[in-house]
């Protein structure tokens, strides 16, 4: 079954309460998100998720070079930051589209939807 990765973005400035407006709509969003984890593991959907800290706290490594250079701070410098995801499973697009509505709609947050890819992705250039 193809697999799909839901990627949760947020702003990269956090209030006390993350990106919630306040205490009460932080714990019904982590309620309402649990609740939807666990209608993914019960329809055999779930395959990882979790957040993450704060963009503030990324390290880049690039080692390309013969020493590795390492960087404080996301790679990107952007008003918003991957702040958590999904892998799961779906039969395609229009199912995993279906499932970041509703996941979008209890982390109360924007979500992208991208396919891994597979092995037939590079098929043709293999048999080249």
């Amino acid at each position: 079954m193809p697999r799909y990765l839901m990627s949760v973005f947020g702003p990269t400035e956090r209030t006390e309460f993350g990106d919630y407006g306040s205490k009460e709509e932080m714990l019904q969003a982590f309620a309402d998100t649990g609740a939807f984890n666990e209608k993914l593991e019960k329809a055999g959907k779930f395959v990882f998720g979790d957040g993450l800290a704060e963009a503030t706290t990324a390290t880049v490594v690039d080692g390309r070079a013969d020493q590795p250079v390492l960087t404080d701070g996301p790679y990107l410098e952007s008003k918003e930051h991957l702040g958590g995801f999904w892998v799961i499973e779906a039969v395609d697009l229009d199912e995993a589209l279906a499932l970041a509505t509703e996941a979008s709609r209890a982390c109360r947050g924007k979500v992208e939807v991208r396919p891994f890819q597979t092995a037939e992705d590079f098929q043709g250039l293999l048999d080249s």
